[in-house]
């Protein structure tokens, strides 16, 4: 059994972490990787706040963990001689999912796309205060994220075992109490997915540990950039707490609600707007401890009551319902507060073709994918909610793109556009797949839509909530009248009862492969040659990319060049470059150096790909006539 294995331990904070392994001797900690992989495998039960892990006959550990969390590593006690600098602890908190607090429930609702939750509200920051320079104690720390960073990448997932792990959890702690949240943010956000890709888990993807490493380096660079301007340095602090202000009287109607699920937390999260056409979400968002039930966890989130007021409407009502709240807060992201002040009654709803929603399908498809690609470049606690949803009216032609069958696609005509709807979730026990199966039977169907922006150099969107057409009520969804003309896919399931009969449905247009708009472009520019290379490091770390072929690599550069990436072919040659520099000794050993040029390298690469995968996205949803 791999490590971070163990879904019914407590969780654990990033510093206790870092402190317990920091304790082992270095003859121990090469030894760190295997005990944590041992210790997954023992027997546990746990009485209340405590765990108890049976190490062998002679040998037990305990877990101090209020609230299912282990805060300081005197909750950590083992009944062995070497304690407490012994290995079992130090392996009892590499095997625990860690756990950042708000934090965490915040990374969880990014899951959905969001940075909202329930929580108590946190006292606002005084406005107008001086930005400040950068102190030489966070400077310190900034470089010393940069060089734990890179050390990660120059490993890549196979190498950086707990030891790098809890270095980079390590300056990630010092990080914060320097007043570097964001960093200290995004170091922990790389261990998390680090651990889940070394561990095997199913919501592991290689592509988000290359953004969160990609994220993490930018931001460290850009800090221990002298010529950085006093003005940019507060948004790459970031802040320890969301801030809220006092927004008094609030309308809000309720869109729709998604089912959370990250590897710590599970929950739901609702959407409503108010009268001016601005997002506002509210959560039920809480920590897991076995995947197994984190999907009925979610589920069941939903029936629960929103936490705004003495109200006592659920989330699943509130979808369909509204609110009107007296002494509001909100955050910049759009999360609303639940202080004591907060006074909530249920009101009356509006349906997705009324005001205000109905102001959310006006703005054009164009400038909603190019707020959506300008959301997430934003620092991450000021993206306002919803910014990377799309909402849009489709018309249905049938399953999947003819050249990737296999996937549980929908294919969709917008206004002249063709597009995909995919699920927004795969995970088998929510509906999202079954409800977009049964969409795909029915070509022809109008639908009103929300999805979340799918990152492609095609026209993708990921589904999560659909609603009745403003026209042809024979070709739309035929929903109950309690159901108020909208289904949320995670949480619901559509019935054939809910779908027009087929002989109403008009007739879509020409057969899949009769339509030359959904056919694959003639050429497609060939970026994989240098994204593939970019996650290669960070699968096999600096060694994999030294061990190219050079005929290999010059052939990688030269189609590049030939389909005009010449810039791309410029950096992948650096990469390359970087990964082959190292000095040996006169025994022909690799010297060990701190890897910024291969670092510095890799992230001119990992950004060039970024930028050119939104400008092929906004190509992808321009229509045909403009171009």
């Amino acid at each position: 059994m791999t490590e971070h294995q163990a879904p019914a331990l407590p969780a654990v904070r990033p510093e206790v972490v870092a402190e317990v392994v920091a304790a082992l001797s270095p003859r121990l900690q090469k030894r760190l990787d295997g005990a944590a992989a041992k210790l997954a495998g023992r027997p546990l039960n746990s009485d209340g706040d405590d765990w108890t892990i049976e190490v062998d006959e002679d040998v037990r550990l305990t877990l101090h963990a209020p609230g299912g969390v282990v805060r300081t590593a005197a909750g950590i006690v083992c009944g062995c001689l070497l304690a407490p600098a012994c290995l079992h602890r130090a392996a009892a908190a590499t095997a625990m999912p860690l756990d950042t607090g708000a934090m965490a429930e915040s990374a969880a609702e990014s899951a959905a796309g969001s940075v909202s939750g329930p929580e108590a509200q946190p006292a606002p920051e005084p406005a107008g205060v001086a930005v400040t320079p950068l102190s030489a104690d966070e400077r310190a720390a900034a470089e010393r994220l940069h060089h734990c960073a890179s050390a990660v990448l120059a490993a890549g997932v196979g190498g950086a075992g707990a030891v790098l792990q809890a270095e980079l959890l390590r300056a990630a702690h010092q990080a914060r109490l320097s007043g570097l949240h964001r960093p200290a943010a995004g170091a922990v956000a790389v261990v998390t997915r680090l651990r889940a890709a070394r561990s095997g888990e199913p919501d592991h993807r290689l592509a988000e540990l290359a953004a969160a490493l990609r994220d993490l380096l930018a931001l460290v660079t850009a800090l221990c950039v002298p010529a950085t301007a006093d003005h940019a340095l507060g948004e790459l602090r970031g802040t320890a707490r969301q801030t809220y202000e006092d927004v008094g009287g609030l309308r809000l109607y309720g869109l729709f609600a998604e089912p959370v699920l990250t590897a710590t937390h599970a929950g739901v999260l609702t959407w409503a707007v108010d009268a001016t056409g601005r997002l506002s979400t509210v959560a039920e968002i809480t920590p897991h401890t076995d995947p197994a039930t984190a999907a009925p966890q979610s589920l069941a989130a939903a029936n629960r009551a929103v936490r705004l007021g003495d109200t006592m409407l659920s989330h699943r009502e509130l979808t369909r319902a509204g609110l009107s709240v007296q002494g509001a807060t909100r955050s910049a992201g759009g999360r609303l507060g639940a202080g004591a002040k907060v006074h909530a009654v249920r009101a009356a709803g509006a349906s997705w073709t009324a005001e205000p929603a109905a102001r959310l399908w006006a703005e054009p498809v164009a400038g909603q994918v190019a707020r959506a690609l300008a959301w997430a470049e934003l620092p991450y606690d000021s993206r306002p909610a919803g910014g990377d949803l799309l909402f849009l009216d489709v018309t249905l032609l049938g399953a999947g793109w003819p050249e990737d069958a296999a996937a549980p696609q929908v294919r969709a005509d917008c206004d002249g556009l063709p597009l995909a709807l995919l699920p927004a979730h795969d995970h088998p026990d929510l509906a999202h797949r079954a409800n977009l199966a049964l969409l795909a039977g029915h070509p022809g169907l109008r639908l009103r839509v929300i999805g979340r922006l799918d990152r492609s150099s095609r026209a993708r969107l990921r589904l999560l909530a659909v609603g009745t057409a403003t026209d042809e009520p024979s070709a739309t969804l035929a929903l109950a009248a309690d159901r108020a003309g909208r289904v949320s896919l995670g949480l619901e399931r559509l019935q054939r009862a809910d779908l027009p009969p087929a002989s109403l449905v008009s007739d879509p247009g020409p057969a899949p492969a009769e339509a030359p708009a959904f056919d694959p472009p003639a050429f497609e520019a060939p970026v994989h040659l240098l994204t593939r290379r970019v996650e290669q490091a960070v699968t096999g770390g600096r060694r994999a990319l030294a061990l190219t072929t050079p005929d290999a690599a010059a052939q990688d550069r030269r189609r590049l060049a030939a389909a005009g990436l010449a810039t791309a072919a410029l950096l992948l040659a650096g990469l390359r470059a970087t990964a082959t520099d190292q000095q040996r000794d006169v025994f022909g050993r690799v010297l060990a150096d701190d890897h910024r040029a291969f670092t510095d390298a890799w992230l001119a690469a990992a950004c060039y790909g970024e930028e050119l995968a939104a400008a092929l996205c906004t190509a992808a949803w321009s229509r045909p006539d403009t171009g």
